[in-house]
């Protein structure tokens, strides 16, 4: 396997400096003590939760300094970074004036594997990441192959990689975060599923988050699968260093051509890992195949489990094997979940869809929509996400920090189209907004709670916002919430 490798008995004696206390950062730190390094973990907050952390990491050796993440601490030779800390912090700065390099738990998993280490299958998008990676781990499974759903999906990569259990292959989601601290980093193969504008005010520029998101095509060695429909992707693809022999292998919602996979007649089908691509295709699976006890597939999960399909066909796997893993694929919630039907309206819980490319995909699914939308814009501009989706909607119910930017956008390309504004960022304005919702809607209407924005300015995450917005619709349901 191509790419940096380092014995793990490199980092023994070595001061890292770990930037972060959550996830990746306790599971960073906890891996690189246990190899013997001298561990000390910087946080800019305190507070109970963290204090708590912290205690449990020092009872390990590792030493923890709340408050105060602006400053490098004496002797560091290595600073491994948690995601979401942004090029430019304080920390960083000191890390480059000091000559120390700064990396992300991804490039330290990456660089710890072992010589016969599982391959990776790396995902990556605007959207529909977790749900592309579960696919791909259940179509693995499916082929009788040990392997595991990893990295931005919630397991840390470090963990697996360091752990006892052996895989055969490894279906990792990064993030662009992720794939910026990871310069290391060479897939077997890796698919980037779109590209539109989200976390602009970390990148810095459309251009600059792009660029990382294309990394993960850096060395790839068997395939790079891009969205035929996205041609940002394409060009990724084309402006990739990749091993000689690397495919670049499309995936499209329509018929594809040689060296794609796509949909023909409600069937998925192969024309890029087959004997004669340009006059051969192989059946792979049935639209209905995909997630079945679902509901009818989105739009933008068929492109999903394409892109699935193309990853895991690229390392060898069986149509039938592609078949049986989507069938036995369960969605997490939050994503396009139906919650219930009230009066003849049908109510659903995209709360995932926490920018306007992800809403765009959830709104593409219904013919007629009362939309509760609204939350934390991260940068994010709503004029073609409003245009696009005019024709559809019944009715807006609008919530959160950065409502008005929807507002705007609704008054400039769906004027006719009746607004809920309510100014409020509380919690209990969910309830609120899904009963302005159902005065809104009719008979037929689908009230889809697709925010086009992150959560955090009402709730602790967008599962949070997810489940108030359930539990509205069964207060609906049961009489509780119409006169509130």
């Amino acid at each position: 396997m191509v790419g940096h490798q380092v014995s793990p008995a490199e980092f023994h004696g070595k001061h890292i400096t770990v930037a972060g206390l959550g996830v990746s950062g306790v599971s960073a730190a906890r891996a690189l003590a246990g190899l013997g390094a001298r561990v000390t973990v910087v946080d800019g907050g305190d507070g109970p939760a963290l204090r708590e952390r912290a205690r449990v990491l020092t009872d390990q050796g590792v030493a923890v300094r709340l408050g105060d993440a602006d400053t490098l601490p004496e002797g560091t030779d290595l600073v491994v970074t948690s995601p979401g800390w942004k090029p430019e912090s304080p920390l960083f700065a000191a890390a480059a004036e000091a000559g120390v390099d700064v990396v992300g738990d991804v490039e330290i998993a990456w660089r710890l594997r072992g010589e016969d280490a599982a391959p990776w299958l790396a995902v990556t998008g605007t959207n529909g990441k977790t749900t592309t990676v579960q696919m791909l781990a259940s179509i693995l499974e499916a082929a009788g192959l040990r392997t595991a759903a990893v990295g931005n999906i919630g397991t840390p990569i470090i963990d697996v990689v360091l752990g006892d259990q052996p895989h055969d292959v490894l279906a990792v989601e990064l993030s662009s975060y992720q794939l910026h601290w990871a310069p290391s980093l060479r897939a077997h193969s890796a698919a980037v599923l779109n590209v539109a504008p989200d976390h602009l005010d970390w990148h810095g520029s459309m251009r600059a988050y792009a660029a990382d998101k294309g990394r993960i095509y850096e060395g790839n060695t068997v395939a790079c699968v891009y969205n035929v429909e996205d041609p940002r992707t394409e060009h990724l693809v084309r402006e990739a260093d990749v091993e000689e022999g690397c495919r670049a292998i499309g995936f499209t919602l329509g018929a594809p051509g040689p060296s794609m996979l796509g949909v023909v007649e409600g069937l998925l089908v192969d024309r890029a890992f087959v004997e004669n691509r340009q006059q051969q295709a192989q059946e792979l699976a049935e639209v209905a195949d995909i997630a079945p006890s679902a509901g009818p597939a989105a739009p933008h999960n068929i492109a999903n489990a394409l892109a699935a399909a193309a990853l895991a066909r690229a390392f060898g796997v069986p149509p039938e094997a592609v078949r049986d893993g989507l069938r036995a694929f369960r969605p997490d919630a939050h994503r396009i979940a139906h919650v219930a039907e009230v009066d003849d309206v049908v109510y659903v819980d995209d709360s995932k869809a926490t920018n306007p490319h992800a809403a765009q995909a959830s709104l593409a699914t219904y013919e007629s929509i009362v939309w509760i939308a609204g939350g934390l814009a991260k940068g994010a501009t709503f004029d073609e996400l409003v245009t696009a989706s005019a024709k559809r909607l019944r009715g807006v119910v609008l919530i959160g920090a950065d409502r008005a930017l929807i507002r705007e956008a609704l008054a400039r390309h769906a004027p006719d189209v009746p607004v809920v504004d309510l100014d409020r960022t509380d919690t209990g304005a969910m309830a609120a907004a899904v009963r302005e919702a159902a005065r809104l809607a009719g008979p037929g209407d689908t009230v889809l709670m697709a925010p086009a924005c992150a959560s955090m300015d009402m709730f602790t995450n967008y599962n949070k916002r997810g489940e108030a917005f359930a539990e509205a619709v069964r207060a609906l349901e049961t009489g509780r919430g119409a006169d509130e």
